[in-house]
C-alpha cells in the first residue's frame, strides 16, 4: 500500500497577503505595499529591542516628559526614532505624527513625498516595559493629496477615513493585527525567517459576553451610567443581569484588544470627574480611531458611551476621548446607559 504524506499548507506571508489584496484594487500603485512593509520593519526592530531589554540597557525612565506629561522611558524615545527613520525615506508619506511629538513631523526635502499619512504611538504600555508585560505599537494610516504639505488640520480626518489600521503586540510571540476594511486578520512574526506569517484570519469578536475590563479603583470617580454597568456585573448571578462575569485588567491597551479579539469582552476607559476639563485618557487619532477600525472590522462596536468612536470630527492631534469597545451587545448596553441616564 502507497502511504501519502500531509502537508501543511502552505504558509502565507504578509507581503504576499497585503499583495493578493491589492490585485483587486485596479489602480493600486502599491504604494501602500511599500509603506506597510516599512511599518512593518520598524515593528520587528522594536521587537528585537523589547526582546532584548535590560540585556541592551534599554529599560528604565529617559527623565524626560512627552508632549501629554507623561514620564518617557528610554524605549519610548528609541522607538518613535525607529519609526520615523523607517518610514520617511521611502516615498509614501506626506507626513507623520507620534504620541511622542508635539507637531506633525513633516518629511525631510531630500525624500519625495506620497499620498498617505501615518499616526502612531510607538509604545504602547510602556509604563509596563520594566515589568516584563505586553507592549506593543499601534498606527493609523489616511490618505492625503499627493505632493501637498500636509498642514494639521490634514490629519484632522474622522476614523471611518482609515484606510487601514494595526498593532503589534511584543509578547511570548510578536504578532501584528491588521485591517484594511476587510475584515481583521493576524499574523505571528516567525523569528527563523523574519517575516510575519498569517495565523489568525477573519478575526471575530463574540456579539455576548462574561467579562468586562475596567479600573475599578476609579469607581467613585465615574458617570452614573458606568457605574450602573459595572455594579450590574459585580453583582453576578444575584444581581439584575442573572449571570457571573470575570474582570480582565492588563492596563495595555494592545493586549486588551487582542484578548478581546480573541474570546470577547468589553473594555471601559470612561471620562471621569479627576480631571473634568480633560475629555478622556486615550487619544483619539493614533488609539482611539485605529482599535475601533479594528473593533468594528471584527464585529464589535467602540462608542465614546455618546458617540460613535469613528464618526467624531478630531480638534487636535492629541485629542483625548472616553473609550467603550468589544462585544457588540454589551456596547450597546451601556450606550443605552447613557441614552437612559441623558433622559433622566
Amino acid at each position: 500500500m502507497t502511504q501519502s504524506l500531509k502537508l501543511h499548507a502552505e504558509p502565507i506571508t504578509l507581503t504576499q497577503f497585503i499583495i493578493e489584496q491589492q490585485r483587486g484594487v485596479p489602480d493600486a500603485s502599491g504604494s501602500f505595499t511599500l509603506l506597510l512593509n516599512n511599518i512593518v520593519t520598524a515593528c520587528k526592530q522594536i521587537s528585537h529591542l523589547v526582546n532584548r531589554g535590560d540585556l541592551i540597557g534599554v529599560l528604565g525612565s529617559a527623565e524626560s516628559e512627552n508632549v501629554q506629561g507623561e514620564v518617557q522611558k528610554k524605549l519610548d524615545i528609541i522607538t518613535n526614532d525607529i519609526m520615523i527613520k523607517a518610514l520617511e525615506w521611502g516615498g509614501q508619506l506626506a507626513g507623520m505624527a507620534s504620541e511622542e511629538i508635539d507637531a506633525p513631523i513633516t518629511i525631510a526635502s531630500q525624500y519625495p513625498k506620497g499620498k498617505y499619512l501615518v499616526l502612531f504611538d510607538p509604545l504602547d504600555g510602556s509604563s509596563n516595559i520594566d515589568i516584563n508585560l505586553t507592549v506593543g505599537t499601534i498606527f493609523s494610516i489616511l490618505r492625503c493629496q499627493e505632493g501637498a504639505e500636509p498642514t494639521t488640520e490634514d490629519f484632522l480626518q474622522p476614523g471611518h477615513q482609515q484606510v487601514c489600521a494595526g498593532f503589534v503586540l511584543y509578547g511570548p510571540s510578536t504578532m501584528l493585527i491588521l485591517t484594511t476594511g476587510n475584515g481583521v486578520n493576524g499574523f505571528t512574526l516567525d523569528q527563523d525567517i523574519g517575516e510575519f506569517i498569517l495565523t489568525h484570519r477573519n478575526m471575530r469578536i463574540p456579539a455576548d459576553t462574561s467579562e468586562f475590563a475596567i479600573n475599578m479603583s476609579n469607581q467613585r470617580f465615574w458617570e452614573d451610567p458606568v457605574k450602573r454597568y459595572a455594579d450590574e456585573c459585580v453583582a453576578g448571578k444575584d444581581g439584575p443581569r442573572g449571570k457571573n462575569f470575570n474582570m480582565r485588567w492588563i492596563a495595555s491597551l494592545v493586549a486588551d484588544v487582542y484578548r478581546i479579539l480573541n474570546r470577547g469582552g468589553v473594555f471601559l476607559y470612561p471620562w471621569d470627574v479627576r480631571e473634568p476639563e480633560r475629555p478622556g485618557r486615550l487619544r483619539l487619532m493614533y488609539e482611539a480611531n485605529p482599535m475601533a477600525f479594528i473593533i468594528e472590522q471584527a464585529g464589535g462596536l467602540c462608542s465614546t458611551g455618546k458617540e460613535r468612536m469613528l464618526d467624531i470630527q478630531p480638534e487636535a492631534i492629541h485629542q483625548r476621548v472616553p473609550l467603550v469597545f468589544g462585544s457588540k451587545n454589551e456596547v450597546e448596553r451601556i450606550i443605552r446607559y447613557y441614552q437612559e441616564h441623558t433622559q433622566a
